[in-house]
């Protein structure tokens, strides 16, 4: 980069383009969206849109999941390894969805497009989605109890997965026959490509108002910009090392053993080191994670302790350094299985913020239950027509300053919704028969946790397996400042007969007509002193059924010589 050429750049013009690739990539996820087949990404949102540089650096990124946006820088890079710029063609696109050669796991496919202008490329069009059904030992590819990747689905290497001329179709004859829902599978890869082309185009059309070189000059001053800034907001974190230590219930495998996850994030002068030197070893179960999806936790946490005034891209993380310890859970040796990463992703994201929390203790909230408990239901029904559908359900935030934890969201580095009553009941034979806040969840403290949820199903015809991934059942998310913890989860099916199944966090079984599964998740630990809370707050959670009269009395009672100060004293 000619940095001569930067400093001459008008920064009103170098923002309305950043603004303008903002535009672009939340307009990309719109499409991705709205054109997907699946459950799992039409209604859950369990996808993501971004633009890049030919360097392989994040320019722009929708408004959508985290964990993905950041997954989607190895899978780029990983393109760009193995086609190289001056091998690509317009109307080429890749894919792949290989943990080992920079995807996450086997149900996200990554999706990348070259944008030409000029003949030449000027940037990177990239989506990734999380994929219904790709094959292996249960509907929905997300089997609990894998001990090797191979059970878990359809490995795709690096492809070119279509030309100007159109798809590969050898490569889907071969796809289709090792999935069990090939239309909604090619439905949801249409949907990816037709977002990429939102990301041609827009991109072409400033090349042509702008100019493609000086297009690229603009996006180097903005990720310079952001990589200035974000500097500049670390180094308000006192320099030190700040350690943290979470635990997994345990790998779905062996159901008795917990998983350790520990961090040591060091700040020095706004750059961070994060070492997980001290991570378990990598496990039998699929809660492995590779690090291309070990990185997205801390990238967000990196984020959330910068701040939201800084725009996000790729210039945000070039002061991050990590290291994985090879064999460990963060770091796993292939073939271990992987399906189930989130657990980790989840639990490094809570160790993150919890070493930060040290050093910016007014900033940062109490542990969050942050989990995704991901159900997976797919059979027959009577008439002999095949389904499948899936959930993504999650507990509640933590409490911070002056605020109480939000009642049952997704926190960290997913950004998912629930699927709706209506839709789940279409999909498949399945009758929703609560959907509730799950009362007394939260963790108590002068500002209360928030609230898990209880979700009921009952199973209307046939049979079908069931996968219940679940997290939060052992260890709750922990309190902060004399706060409560939350409430831990807990899952159980009431079978036709009267017998009871306990879910023990994770969990692959078959459910038939009349079963019952009743889950409910975990709440988010509590802030501050209890007996410092304020009575009409405690009134409004009791009138609001947040909390019993039961466990007001239990909980939240207040010694004679308590202070009795109001909530924000």
């Amino acid at each position: 980069m000619n940095m001569s050429v930067q400093d001459d750049l008008d920064p009103v013009t170098v923002e309305v383009i950043r603004n303008k690739l903002e535009g672009i990539a939340d307009e990309m996820g719109i499409k991705l969206i709205r054109s997907s087949f699946s459950p799992m990404v039409k209604e859950g949102f369990d996808a993501a849109a971004s633009l890049f540089t030919i360097e392989g650096e994040v320019l722009s990124q929708a408004m959508s999941v985290p964990g993905h946006l950041s997954a989607l820088v190895p899978i780029v890079r990983q393109f760009l390894k193995t086609f190289p710029l001056d091998r690509m063609s317009p109307g080429d696109a890749f894919i792949l969805n290989d943990p080992y050669m920079g995807g996450t796991h086997i149900p996200d496919i990554g999706m990348m497009v070259p944008i030409f202008h000029d003949g030449r490329v000027i940037a990177l069009s990239a989506t990734i989605s999380h994929h219904q059904d790709l094959g292996g030992m249960v509907p929905g590819s997300l089997p609990t109890t894998a001990t090797e990747l191979f059970q878990e689905g359809f490995r795709i290497p690096p492809l070119r997965y279509r030309t100007a001329a159109g798809e590969d179709q050898t490569f889907l004859a071969l796809l289709r026959k090792n999935v069990r829902f090939p239309d909604m599978l090619l439905g949801d890869l249409n949907a990816q490509y037709a977002s990429c082309v939102v990301g041609i185009r827009r991109i072409q059309e400033m090349a042509d108002l702008y100019g493609g070189t000086f297009l690229q000059h603009c996006f180097a001053s903005i990720l310079d910009r952001s990589e200035q800034m974000t500097r500049e907001a670390l180094r308000r974190v006192p320099d030190g090392t700040y350690r943290y230590e979470e635990t997994i219930d345990n790998d779905g495998v062996n159901l008795d053993q917990p998983v350790k996850v520990a961090v040591a994030v060091t700040v020095r002068d706004g750059l961070i080191d994060v070492d997980f030197t001290g991570t378990n070893p990598q496990v039998a179960g699929p809660i492995n994670c590779v690090p291309a999806a070990a990185t997205a936790p801390v990238y967000f946490a990196v984020r959330a302790a910068s701040g939201a005034h800084i725009p996000t891209n790729g210039g945000c993380f070039r002061g991050v350094t990590i290291h994985f310890p090879e064999g460990s859970l963060v770091n796993p040796l292939e073939p271990a299985p992987v399906n189930s990463r989130t657990a980790a992703l989840k639990r490094i994201a809570v160790c993150m913020l919890g070493a930060l929390r040290q050093a910016l203790p007014d900033d940062i909230p109490a542990d969050a239950a942050s989990q995704l408990l991901v159900l997976i239901f797919g059979g027959t029904r009577d008439g002999g027509q095949r389904y499948i559908t899936g959930e993504l359900i999650v507990g509640g935030g933590g409490a911070g300053s002056g605020l109480d934890g939000i009642d049952v969201i997704d926190t960290d580095n997913t950004n998912c919704m629930n699927n709706p009553v209506e839709t789940l009941e279409f999909d498949a034979p399945l009758l929703v028969r609560r959907f509730e806040l799950a009362p007394n969840t939260g963790g108590i403290g002068q500002y209360r946790g928030g609230l898990g949820v209880r979700r009921e199903y009952l199973v209307l015809e046939g049979s079908a397996s069931f996968t219940h991934r679940g997290e939060r059942h052992f260890f709750p998310a922990k309190g902060f400042r004399g706060g409560g913890d939350g409430q831990p989860a807990r899952s159980e099916i009431l079978r036709k007969d009267g017998s009871k199944v306990d879910i023990p966090s994770k969990m692959v079984t078959t459910v038939a007509a009349g079963d019952r599964i009743i889950v409910q998740t975990a709440g988010g630990g509590g802030y501050g002193d209890p007996a410092l809370r304020a009575q009409d707050a405690l009134a409004a959670d009791l009138a609001d059924g947040k909390i019993s009269a039961e466990a007001l009395t239990r909980d939240w009672r207040r010694p004679a010589d308590a202070p009795s100060e109001p909530a924000d004293a």
